[in-house]
């Protein structure tokens, strides 16, 4: 039977690991939250003492950490002294290209197979294993990565060596970010105009301004109703971690010279958001800051 060491139960590795073990496989695991590790015990995984412990005789780690220093750490302190050699290392976090890459020499020079692969799809594919997998690894790994995310995934990608998932992933939620807001500016300028938000759906969603955020996660309440517009815009993809997406886009925009002036300006919005009080809030709600419905904190 597969070992996986899984670390970080939060709001997307707690479905993630749980359904590494649905699959079959022995998911022993670790979070600094107690009640992460009892939700952990009840969905049949075995709850670590400490990360150095999860990964003794681990087949696979997979790791799901906040930030690039908290998977550095982790990866420095408790995995790379204690995994075995042959285990593949896996990180599923969102953080900084060069972070991904460090931890990626650093393991390699050890001795270890290692990937960043980032994921795509919010805590409903989390919980239903159908996130996409944005990978970079060596191509010769790439086959046993792919089986290792298999029981949390619809689609797993390679986009190139290490650090590629990375920054596949922040181009992507670059791009997500922006379409979400120009989305939100297309329903509140059609509300100002008299044109019905129902109305305005149908129209767009089969028309040229179809895009994800419109027709799968879409920000006004009604037309989808999975979309967290439906629930008070509680759960899904919290605007903090929108804005740091954000953030990492642009500092790898800054360290290359690339210019991305929409990117920019999506940075700015979402810090307004955050700092008005609705960094937990899903990150459409972007379209109630937009329409002037939200009592930001300006403090």
């Amino acid at each position: 039977m597969t070992r996986v060491a899984f670390i970080g139960l939060g709001n997307m590795g707690s479905g993630m690991a749980a359904n590494q073990a649905k699959a079959g496989r022995e998911v022993v695991a670790f979070d600094l939250s107690a009640d992460a590790m009892a939700r952990a015990k009840e969905q049949g995984m075995s709850p670590a003492a400490s990360a150095a412990d999860a990964v003794k005789d681990a087949n696979v780690v997979i790791t799901m950490l906040p930030a690039g220093q908290h998977v550095r750490d982790v990866y420095l302190e408790a995995i790379l002294p204690n995994a075995p050699k042959d285990a593949l290392l896996v990180d599923c976090s969102t953080i900084d290209v060069d972070s991904a890459r460090t931890v990626a020499r650093d393991a390699s020079m050890q001795g270890f197979r290692t990937a960043d692969a980032p994921v795509s799809g919010g805590t409903a594919a989390a919980t239903g294993g159908t996130l996409t997998f944005m990978v970079g690894c060596r191509e010769q790994d790439f086959a046993e990565v792919e089986e290792a995310l298999k029981p949390m995934a619809k689609a797993i990608i390679r986009a190139g060596d290490s650090g590629t998932g990375q920054a596949a992933k922040i181009c992507n939620n670059m791009l997500l970010g922006i379409s979400m807001i120009a989305t939100s500016e297309a329903f509140a300028l059609a509300e100002a105009l008299g044109v019905d938000a129902q109305k305005f759906f149908d129209i767009s969603s089969k028309a040229s301004g179809q895009c994800w955020s419109m027709t799968s996660y879409c920000p006004w309440p009604g037309p989808v109703p999975a979309a967290p517009s439906n629930r008070d815009y509680e759960g899904g993809f919290a605007s903090a971690m929108m804005l740091k997406d954000l953030k990492l886009a642009q500092d790898a925009a800054d360290t290359v010279g690339t210019p991305t002036p929409l990117g920019g300006a999506a940075e700015a919005l979402y810090g307004e958001l955050v700092r008005g009080g609705y960094a937990n809030r899903d990150f459409s709600i972007i379209l109630q800051m937009l329409r002037g419905t939200l009592q930001l904190n300006r403090e």
